[in-house]
């Protein structure tokens, strides 16, 4: 059993992002591969982090595009099994679906507000209104189009789970344990209030990966939540 977490493999290279994934996966359920590290590194990064631990895969490929050639790419990347992948709500239901009717056996994830988006940034690109309006708009429109989980902010969570109930999977990245710094996040929660509010799997990075022993950090906030 490992705690529901999913690491943010965001290193400078496939040998630091192997040697965290061997750190951390005792602890943790799901390894997450970035787009700047699969676009630096290519596919072969999948095997380097996932090795023989049983942890699965989250691909944070964030897609947004016309609905065939986002339908195109996640048939491309099919092959190495993720259970998770990211696309972007904001590209429109015929965008998620297409996206769900090629990745067979894949969750898709759509992904509602960056966390890095704050009042004044989603003003400026036209989404008026706080950020929680924004993300049940496209959390209701990305379930609508068969997507099995969504991404929003911790701070966004409990909303979320009372918009599309059960049966999807929410993913909160932005999350920070008790005293640590928030960095580039704008809507941050610890892992037990995300988790209390409804989340079902936490994005940790920096504060796991930033520690001189990743493994020990994992082993840390891990201990403090329910295996699943």
């Amino acid at each position: 059993m490992r705690a529901p977490i999913a690491v943010a493999l965001d290193a400078p290279d496939a040998e630091t992002a192997a040697r965290w994934a061997r750190a951390v996966t005792p602890h943790v359920s799901v390894v997450k591969v970035g787009l700047e590290l699969f676009c630096r590194t290519g596919p072969s990064i999948v095997d380097s982090v996932r090795g023989g631990s049983g942890a699965e895969l989250f691909l944070d490929l964030k897609l947004h595009d016309i609905p065939n050639t986002v339908g195109g790419a996640v048939r491309s990347v099919a092959r190495l099994k993720p259970r998770y992948l990211t696309v972007h709500a904001s590209g429109g239901a015929d965008m998620v679906r297409a996206a769900v009717d090629a990745g067979e056996g894949i969750t898709i994830a759509a992904v509602t507000v960056l966390t890095s988006m704050s009042d004044q940034v989603l003003d400026s690109v036209g989404l008026q209104g706080p950020p929680i309006d924004a993300v049940r708009r496209l959390a209701a429109l990305a379930v609508g189009a068969g997507a099995g989980a969504l991404v929003c902010s911790p701070q966004e969570v409990a909303a979320v789970r009372s918009e599309v109930g059960d049966g999807v999977v929410l993913i909160t990245p932005g999350v920070r344990p008790a005293g640590s710094d928030a960095q580039d996040q704008a809507r941050v929660a610890t892992p037990e209030q995300a988790l209390a509010d409804g989340a079902d799997l936490l994005v940790i990075g920096r504060p796991i990966t930033g520690a001189a022993d990743p493994g020990a950090a994992a082993a840390r906030i891990a201990a403090a939540l329910p295996q699943r």
